[in-house]
């Protein structure tokens, strides 16, 4: 029984901090110079940064990503549809350049614990520091980014993590109920 408790202690803890991870979607053209500088600043520093951004990328150009481009100038109240589009939890940039960086950084933090904050500050002092090794250490933060392509599968991670941290956590609530109740008989 106390087995049972602590497994679904770390799960829930587990889950809690998936759902105060940050996300990014970037809407882009292959084309767009403002695009291509959203995307070095995401790729060279912000996943660096924060320990559970992950970052999907939707090519814009590739008719099978436009409905889902459609749909984000939808929610996000834009009336052009120029590029890039990042849409960071409930916030909405359209356009890039280098002094939005301190707003895209904001609207990250927004959902995360304040655990997270002072990881994420502690690691861009790091990471200012010592630019160069920082990265060298996290080479593995690269995987936070992935793109969908025009088959609508992921490329780079074709597996999606939090789908899989859902199906694990159902499968062990399901084996402890099981222990639960034979124990009980």
């Amino acid at each position: 029984m106390k087995f049972t408790k602590f497994v679904f202690g770390l799960l829930c803890a587990g889950f809690i901090s998936n759902v105060n991870a940050a996300n990014i979607t970037l809407f882009y053209s292959p084309t767009c110079p403002h695009c291509h500088h959203a995307r070095e600043f995401i790729s060279n520093e912000l996943v660096y940064v924060y320990d559970d951004l992950q970052v999907t990328t939707v090519n814009v150009m590739e008719q099978d990503n436009r409905q889902k481009f459609y749909d984000a100038l939808k929610k996000c109240e834009f009336k052009s549809g120029g590029v890039p589009v990042l849409v960071i939890g409930e916030k909405c940039f359209q356009g890039y350049g280098d002094s939005m960086q301190q707003n895209l950084r904001d609207a990250i933090e927004i959902d995360l614990t304040e655990e997270q904050k002072k990881s994420a500050s502690a690691n861009k002092s790091e990471f200012d520091k010592n630019h160069d090794e920082f990265v060298k250490s996290r080479s593995n933060r690269l995987d936070a980014i992935v793109e969908i392509d025009s088959k609508k599968k992921l490329n780079k991670n074709s597996f999606d993590t939090t789908s899989f941290g859902l199906i694990v956590l159902l499968l062990l609530l399901v084996g402890g109920l099981v222990l639960l109740f034979r124990k009980q008989k």
